[in-house]
């Protein structure tokens, strides 16, 4: 089979909801050998990156109880909350989203970790993923 030279959507980064991250990096860190990347906090959590091959493991800890990390962990308790999809045209992506009646967390793209361009769109359109586009 040929390969496409296409490069198309690729996964940016996995986001895990953890109650202390100061007890779980350890693991992704020392066990699996993952090295740390250096991200900004975002959206009330704490967020430690972790490199694993093309793509990013990001561990979020709530800063507050009221914060989208926080009201996750309360309800569904710690575990994947996201995965990110790197997009080469993320307006382009959105309105594609629209057209195909998805429902759109964010209607327009916002600044979120390392400061990237980022929308969410909701999981009751996508399979019951909360699913994050950024722009590559």
């Amino acid at each position: 089979m040929q390969k496409s030279s296409r490069r198309g959507p690729a996964i940016a980064h996995i986001g895990i909801a953890v109650r202390d991250l100061d007890a779980v990096l350890p693991f992704y860190r020392d066990i699996l050998g993952l090295d740390t990347v250096p991200l900004d906090d975002s959206d009330g959590a704490r967020i430690v990156g972790l490199a694993a091959g093309d793509s990013l493991v990001e561990l979020l800890e709530p800063a507050d109880p009221g914060s989208p990390i926080g009201k996750f962990i309360a309800s569904r308790g710690p575990g994947i909350h996201h995965i990110c999809f790197s997009v080469d045209d993320l307006d382009g992506t959105l309105e594609r989203c629209r057209s195909a009646g998805l429902r759109l967390i964010d209607q327009t793209p916002r600044t979120g970790a390392d400061g990237k361009r980022i929308a969410f769109l909701h999981p009751s359109s996508t399979g019951g993923v909360l699913v994050e586009l950024t722009e590559s």
